[in-house]
């Protein structure tokens, strides 16, 4: 399952949710948990992030991860527009996984 998920952030709040997502990252490279890969970017209007997630066994895997849990509900009141969610369905990569 490949999933894409965006949101923007109140510009205050920037700061903030980068130290979550940092947070996030450092469990995952802890844990390494197998059959996922996670990437997130921040878009040139740095306010709007971009992230990527390819899941072999479906979400719970991310959602066990305490450092995912605080940053996925912190989402309600940081961000000026709700994250948008949604499901990708590969036609073709070259050199991406």
């Amino acid at each position: 399952m490949h999933v894409m998920t965006r949101c923007k952030i109140k510009p205050d709040e920037v700061e903030h949710v980068l130290e979550l997502l940092g947070a996030v990252y450092d469990e995952l490279a802890s844990v390494q948990p197998d059959g996922l890969r996670y990437a997130t970017f921040q878009l040139e209007d740095k306010v709007t992030l971009v992230s990527f997630v390819e899941l072999q066994d479906g979400p719970e895997m991310l959602q066990q991860l305490k450092a995912f849990q605080r940053y996925r509900t912190s989402l309600d009141q940081v961000c000026d527009e709700p994250p948008v969610t949604t499901v990708l369905h590969e036609i073709g990569a070259y050199r991406f996984h």
